[in-house]
């Protein structure tokens, strides 16, 4: 979790350090970059660790609505939602992106009510409320400065925004995944979603920006970076993550997951000496009260057996991983 929470701030210290030694004038730690080779060195770490899945037997078994939910899910949250995250890391603080991300969890949780009939007891519904008013006054209590755009009454920050609109994605995304991936192994999913992520992601940059966008994406000063993101980040956070879930209860990993922000925050004032504004300390709290909430519903929802088996099921590992949030990947 301290590494998954350290993510954005990487992120942000790695293209701070690229604009301190350009390259013919571009950033070659830009933050496309970034999110490109990131996928690519994520895609080598996923292949190394779930590689049999990819049996011909497995993928046989796949229907063709499952091919085409694995397709919308990669398309919003393997090239959508990071292009919007990473976008609004230009515009915004890391704290603004670390916290309003968490709208990801009220929102999903409503789209499971309204359109998979999912059951939620009040305890977790008092979280997401809790959780959607913290959001609120994060967006809407900030300051007024340059980056921000004027919507009637109140000012909204262009990061928050994109960050709202990013997670959004990812909620449509965990919704297609819980109502159409079910069956899917954890390994193909995050393989098939990574890869035409990162391939959507290349040519959509490239029509929108020219070819000239990823112009430094194989220098060496970006490898040699990316190396030490791939390998903290992605190698370390995975491997660490995945063993650690396989070896841990349900409750245990819940609950692990739930303290992402904190982590997140944490390590933006020690990376980037960055302290959360005064909308960020009112909303943030809120929020955690929302996550704490909602971390007692799922506790009483589930039971007591099955809180403390272990994490054996794909679908429950991928339940636990959405609680996470964005990654930086």
């Amino acid at each position: 979790m301290l590494i998954f929470g350290a993510a954005n701030s990487v992120t942000r210290k790695l293209t701070e350090l690229g604009a301190q030694n350009s390259v013919d004038g571009h950033n070659p730690i830009s933050l496309c970059n970034v999110l490109f080779v990131g996928n690519l060195c994520a895609l080598i770490v996923f292949t190394t660790l779930f590689w049999r899945q990819w049996s011909w037997s497995n993928l046989k078994q796949l229907s063709r609505q499952e091919w085409l939910g694995l397709v919308a899910v990669a398309i919003l949250s393997g090239a959508l939602a990071p292009s919007l995250i990473f976008q609004a890391l230009a515009t915004t603080n890391v704290n603004g992106v670390v916290l309003v991300s968490r709208l990801e969890l009220p929102l999903t949780l409503a789209l499971s009510v309204w359109l998979l009939g999912e059951w939620v007891n009040r305890w977790e519904v008092a979280g997401a409320i809790a959780s959607f008013i913290g959001v609120a006054f994060i967006i809407f209590l900030q300051p007024p400065t340059a980056e921000m755009l004027n919507m009637g009454e109140f000012m909204i920050g262009v990061g928050e925004l994109l960050t709202a609109a990013g997670a959004i994605a990812l909620a449509v995304a965990t919704i297609l995944g819980k109502h159409y991936l079910g069956r899917v192994p954890l390994g193909i999913f995050s393989i098939f979603r990574t890869a035409l992520g990162t391939v959507i992601f290349f040519f959509t940059a490239l029509l929108l920006f020219g070819k000239d966008h990823f112009i430094e994406a194989f220098s060496p000063f970006l490898w040699k970076w990316m190396l030490v993101y791939g390998t903290v980040i992605v190698v370390m956070g995975q491997t660490f993550w995945i063993t650690g879930l396989r070896a841990s209860t349900i409750s245990m990993a819940s609950l692990a997951a739930s303290f992402t922000p904190i982590a997140g925050i944490g390590a933006a004032y020690l990376l980037l000496s960055e302290t959360p504004t005064h909308a960020q300390y009112i909303g943030g709290s809120v929020i955690l009260v929302g996550i704490f909430l909602s971390h007692i519903g799922v506790q009483r929802k589930m039971p007591v057996a099955v809180a403390e088996s272990c994490v054996q099921s794909t679908s429950t590992e991928r339940e636990i991983t959405r609680n996470i949030g964005f990654k930086g990947i």
